[in-house]
Order: structure tokens, then C-alpha cells, then sequence
């Protein structure tokens, strides 16, 4: 066998990680699909309807497998004008942005939007992406502030006392999930707007668990909780419960062109494929035209928290908490050997002590089949 071609000392460093991950029980791998999908984001079993599948044909048949280049350069096709245009009318705001993932679009805004002498506010149980746009924001000489997990008086008081010492001119920016991708709970927009309008801070939202499952017509948390149009900036996925894959932010245009000005994950990303976009497109008219989905996802895990006698929630999102890490990871391997592909949840995703099974409803599961999950649960955990 070849020598590595990794320097010692590298190696020794690697090791050691492996052998402290191997020790907390922490070790990851990448796991293909087994067994009945009780785990992915795919809320409205979009991701394999052949509308998606001709969808993306068509588009590549009209205008190739990929872009070739940024937005900015010659990345642009009439699919990527349409889409943004449909998510900015499903949103109700004045424009929309498309961005190539989740991560890349909550990384980049909040870098973007925040300067020296600027803060931002974000809830403790806040997506990793938004965690390190908010580390981005500071190392560009913004503040960072972390207020209590849905705790609006916790935010008042910070806000308060930051705006008491803040620079006359200085901005401020309020950074939450809508649904809480490891707990399914929601942020309450109408009080965090109540807030920004106070002290005249921007509110983002990270709509990624919410967008095609909660609303009226399946826009997500804003629409559901009465606030569509009034949320200055909401970020979402195409690749969950929309079937494909990106993201986007809707915003003001001015916001829009600000973005596009300095968001560097967008300047200096390849543009979308043109498939993804048109498969994008067909997901969005699906969620609009078929709400028998979102309501199916959503029932789906009343039924599954009632049976295992878990607090009611708003979302597909059914966390099953555990506590120890190695015990979370035994149940899931139980529940996949038994036919459901469940995935155990561990620090840091989750904070110590907190390992829990992470369950996601979706409209292609049988009622059936959530009754067999159920009862396979309800075994593997002891519950009488």
C-alpha cells in the first residue's frame, strides 16, 4: 500500500479526532437509504413524482444540464426569472433571490447586511447556517447577541440595552427559524415583528421547515400566523418540502439589490442547473394546487405524537427524546432494523445531553404504516 500522502503530524491530529468522536459515541457515516423514510424533509413526497422527473427533462431539453456560470456573468435562463418570480407572489413580497443552497443563503445574508458597529439578535436554537452567518457578521465587526430559545422578553431586554449603548446610525437584526428543524417547535413572528418594529430592526426568517407545509396555500409560518408580506426578509429551501433542490430569499427589491450587490455566496456561485430550477417550479405549483399534502404530513404526525404520548406541535417535525447519545443511537438501529429508517441526533447538533430520534412525517406514508412506526416505537422504547 502507497504511504499517505498526508503529512505525520496531520495524521496524528486526524487520529486523535476519530479516536474522541469513537469515545462520546459520536462517529458519523454516511448511510444510504434503508427501510420506510420516516427521516428526510421530503414533507410532500414531491421528491420522486415524475411531474418533478419531466419537469427537469424539459428544462435541460431547452436549456442544457447546467448554467456555465454566476448569475451575474451568463447564468441566468427565463426558468430562473420565473421561479423567483413565483416565490416572490407565493410569499406576498416584492421580490425573491434564488441562492444554490440553504446554508450558502443564511451564511451569506446576514455578512452581507451587517457592518461594523450593526448587531445581530439570534435565537439560541437557531440553524447552524444562521449560526455561522452570525459568526461571519462578527468577524466584519458586527455584535453578536444570543437570546433565550422563543423568549421574547429575554430579546426586548438585549435589544434594549444594546440600542442604550449603540452608535447613532448603528442597525440591528433579529435572526430566527420559523419551525425548529430539531424540536418542530415555531417562532411567534407576529411578536418578533412587534418587537423589530420597536427598535427598527430587520427581521430574517429561515422558512426552510415550513415553506409548502404551513399556510393557507402552503407559503409557510409567515402566512400561517397571519404576518405574509410583512416579514422583511424570509429565507427557504427548494429541496424539502418542494421535491427539488436551492434556496431563496424574499425581500423588498431594494433588499433583493443589495444582495445582489454583496452577498458573496451568490456572486461567486455557479447559478442553479436549469433542470433543478424547472423541477423547483413544478414543486411550487404542486404545493399551491394540492393541499391535501401538507394537511396528509401534518396529520400524519399529530397522530404519531398522540400515540406516543408527546406534546402537541405545529409541524412534520416529531423529535422522540433520548438523552444519551449512545441510547439514541441503539433505538435507531432497532427501529431500522425493523423496517423505518430513523436517524439518531447527537451533539453538537443538539445540545448535550439532549440526543433524541429526529421523525419526519410525509405525505407519501400509508396511515397504515405511521400505525406499524408507531407500535415499533412504542416497543423499542418500553412504553407500555
Amino acid at each position: 500500500m502507497a504511504d499517505s500522502p498526508i503529512p505525520a503530524p496531520w495524521l496524528d491530529r486526524l487520529r486523535q479526532s476519530v479516536g474522541r468522536r469513537r469515545a462520546l459515541g459520536r462517529e458519523r457515516a454516511i448511510q444510504p437509504p434503508a427501510g420506510l423514510d420516516v427521516c428526510s424533509n421530503d414533507y410532500l413526497g414531491l421528491r420522486r413524482d415524475p411531474r418533478l422527473a419531466e419537469a427537469a427533462a424539459a428544462a435541460a431539453r431547452a436549456h442544457g444540464a447546467g448554467t456555465g456560470a454566476a448569475r451575474l456573468l451568463r447564468g441566468t435562463t427565463p426558468l430562473h426569472e420565473a421561479l423567483e418570480a413565483a416565490l416572490a407572489a407565493w410569499k406576498g413580497a416584492g421580490a425573491c433571490l434564488l441562492f444554490n443552497t440553504g446554508y450558502q443563503a443564511n451564511a451569506t445574508l446576514l455578512p452581507a447586511l451587517l457592518g461594523p458597529g450593526d448587531a445581530v439578535f439570534s435565537d439560541a436554537l437557531n440553524h447552524a447556517s444562521l449560526v455561522d452567518g452570525c459568526r461571519l457578521a462578527r468577524a466584519g465587526g458586527a455584535a453578536v447577541q444570543v437570546f433565550r430559545h422563543l423568549d421574547l422578553a429575554d430579546l426586548a431586554e438585549r435589544m434594549a440595552a444594546w440600542r442604550a449603548g449603540a452608535a447613532p446610525g448603528a442597525l440591528a437584526l433579529v435572526a430566527t427559524d420559523a419551525v425548529f428543524s430539531m424540536d418542530g417547535d415555531a417562532a411567534d413572528l407576529p411578536g418578533l415583528l412587534e418587537l423589530c418594529d420597536c427598535f427598527e430592526a430587520l427581521l430574517l426568517v429561515d422558512e426552510a421547515h415550513a415553506t409548502g407545509l404551513l399556510g393557507a396555500t402552503g407559503a409557510g409560518l409567515a402566512e400561517h400566523q397571519g404576518v405574509s408580506g410583512r416579514v422583511p426578509l424570509v429565507m427557504g429551501t427548494l429541496g424539502k418540502a418542494l421535491g427539488a433542490f436551492g434556496a431563496f430569499v424574499c425581500a423588498a427589491p431594494e433588499l433583493r439589490e443589495h444582495l445582489v450587490n454583496t452577498a458573496r455566496g451568490f456572486i461567486f456561485s455557479t447559478a442553479l442547473p436549469p433542470p433543478v430550477v424547472g423541477a423547483a417550479l413544478e414543486g411550487v405549483r404542486i404545493a399551491r394546487a394540492e393541499p391535501w399534502r401538507r394537511a396528509r404530513a401534518l396529520a400524519h404526525a399529530q397522530r404519531l405524537r398522540e400515540a406516543l404520548g408527546l406534546p402537541g406541535g405545529p409541524s412534520a417535525i416529531v423529535p422522540v427524546p433520548v438523552g444519551p447519545d449512545a441510547e439514541a443511537v441503539r433505538l435507531a438501529l432497532a427501529l431500522q432494523a425493523r423496517g423505518f429508517d430513523v436517524r439518531a441526533v447527537r451533539p453538537p447538533t443538539v445540545p448535550e445531553g439532549s440526543a433524541r430520534l429526529r421523525i419526519t412525517t410525509g405525505a407519501h406514508l400509508e396511515e397504515r404504516e405511521v400505525a406499524s412506526l408507531a407500535a415499533a416505537l412504542a416497543e423499542v422504547l418500553g412504553l407500555g
